[in-house]
């Protein structure tokens, strides 16, 4: 399938306490690489919404597996997986030293209709076109 990387340092602003970063801050970090995926498929906020859908998530999983600490280079790895009736997108994120992966993470988003709110149950032909130009 298609995927896209990011590379992040987290920053003292991310820790909590304990001084590891703050679970509440994974989903800020699968989102800047699920921006950069969806860049590279054309096909982001603002397309989705020239294209007249809007594409909440409805489920997002996190399996923590090890903490990531302060100014550690992490590679955040998103690959959609499933694109013609829902969005699906498959998150690793690995530390970019030693590639060990840190976090598992998968998010699901649906298509609504901007106008309506009304959901699909079909991915909108602007989204599967575009992705499909990629495979």
């Amino acid at each position: 399938m298609i995927s896209a990387e990011v590379v992040i340092q987290p920053q003292f602003y991310d820790l909590d306490p304990m001084n590891v970063v703050w679970h509440g801050n994974y989903p800020r970090f699968l989102e800047q690489a699920r921006c950069v995926l969806l860049d590279r498929i054309g096909y982001n906020y603002e397309q989705m919404l020239e294209s007249g859908f809007a594409w909440p998530i409805v489920d997002m999983q996190i399996k923590y597996v090890r903490p990531i600490r302060f100014a550690q280079a992490i590679v955040v790895r998103a690959t959609l997986t499933e694109y013609e009736n829902r969005a699906c997108i498959d998150y690793r994120i690995l530390d970019q030293a030693s590639g060990e992966v840190v976090t598992k993470a998968r998010t699901v988003q649906l298509a609504v209709a901007a106008e309506t709110g009304e959901l699909q149950f079909v991915s909108p032909p602007a989204f599967v076109e575009k992705v499909r130009a990629l495979l």
